[in-house]
């Protein structure tokens, strides 16, 4: 094994190894968070040396109008966001920053926080037919968005295109710290198919089953279905979805856009 591949799998060694420590004592209590990115990974990352700008925008047009946890915002008419600049540092890894925040049904501008990630992924994904990757988040959540103020997600990318078709699976493990604090599996899939024109149609399928070890019934569950489409205009990357909640503890009718470009 090389250098650089000796290097990378011990960084993903010592980030799993972070992340069991960290779930250890939190399997108990349900996560309650504000959701900024709903993006399914396709272990694409920004070119060597270059930076990437996205910005990440969620509208939930019918959702509930409680909060999830006392001190929070309902979801109902909010929009979620944030922007995030990431940075080639190989071709198997980049860096990533995140600035999150909402706009609640009163128009009041709620800022989020802070995230900070590192992603590893087999380099040059986007010309494999089996591609692979590893994206590891630590963030600070102001309490507005969640009652733990610390997180951490591991998200697995798992991945395959052929045919103008391409099927994606991250298996997320998200991880809050401090009062509420608990280790949720909320996987998410897409597929889609190229239809030409630089243009491709597809679903994304997004999910939390809840608490690892106490995984609630069914309509306690998250489960949203989205109709996205992917296309390039202006020079800018654009991902656009409608999605509709599966479950009564689902928002109901949520939009997401995601615009990006590398400069």
């Amino acid at each position: 094994m090389g250098a650089p591949s000796a290097l990378r799998f011990a960084a993903l060694r010592g980030f799993l190894v972070a992340l069991l420590a960290a779930t250890a004592s939190h399997f108990a209590a349900p996560a309650a968070h504000a959701v900024d990115e709903i993006q399914v990974y396709n272990a694409d990352i920004a070119p060597l040396h270059t930076w990437t700008l996205q910005q990440h925008l969620n509208y939930v047009w019918s959702g509930s109008q409680t909060p999830d946890f006392d001190g929070g915002f309902a979801p109902y008419h909010s929009l979620n966001g944030t922007p995030e600049l990431a940075y080639g540092v190989t071709d198997w890894y980049e860096m990533g920053f995140y600035a999150p925040f909402a706009v609640d049904s009163s128009g009041t501008f709620l800022p989020g926080g802070a995230k900070f990630r590192h992603l590893f992924v087999s380099p040059h994904a986007e010309q494999r037919k089996f591609f692979y990757g590893l994206n590891i988040e630590l963030s600070y959540q102001a309490p507005r968005f969640s009652p733990s103020p610390f997180a951490m997600e591991f998200r697995p990318i798992l991945g395959v295109r052929d045919r103008g078709w391409e099927f994606i699976v991250n298996p997320i493990v998200d991880v809050s710290v401090g009062p509420g604090g608990s280790a949720n599996f909320a996987p998410a899939l897409r597929l889609a198919r190229d239809v030409g024109g630089g243009v491709m149609l597809g679903a994304e399928y997004y999910t939390d089953f809840g608490p690892i070890g106490a995984i609630p019934p069914g309509d306690a569950q998250k489960h949203t279905l989205f109709g996205v489409v992917d296309f390039t205009m202006f020079g800018l990357d654009v991902n656009f979805g409608l999605g509709f909640g599966l479950t009564d503890a689902s928002d109901k009718i949520v939009t997401k856009l995601i615009i990006g470009r590398a400069f």
